[in-house]
């Protein structure tokens, strides 16, 4: 099974380039962020990533594919719920400092944040 999944230190690898990647990205504005549900969103995170790794270890022990499938569309669902949970705190806070600052940068920022969130 091993070939089939990339090890914790690919998929590590793998996130904190990206990260780096959208860091390096133009993302200078002249409003503040302020959010509201961090620890909201820092305790589902923590509950999620502990699903997928009991998902993880459901796939080492070769545990039935239906089960597993199962489990993932749970993780995808917490994700899912994540992502809303910091667009609506992004929305209700940092867009509307940047429109009432008139950073037009924050707002095509969103846009493009809302098509990637859409795909």
């Amino acid at each position: 099974m091993k070939d089939y999944f990339m090890e914790d230190e690919e998929i590590l690898d793998k996130l904190e380039k990206r990260f780096r990647d959208i860091g390096d990205e133009d993302h200078e504005h002249s409003h503040t962020h302020t959010h509201t549900e961090t620890r909201a969103v820092l305790n589902r995170m923590a509950r999620l990533i502990g699903h997928l790794q009991a998902t993880k270890k459901m796939v080492e022990d070769g545990r039935d594919c239906s089960e597993i499938l199962i489990q993932l569309s749970a993780v995808d669902a917490a994700i899912r719920s994540v992502s809303r949970v910091i667009l609506k705190d992004h929305l209700s806070h940092c867009v509307v400092d940047a429109v009432k600052e008139g950073d037009e940068d924050a707002i095509i920022a969103i846009n493009k944040a809302i098509e990637q969130f859409m795909k």
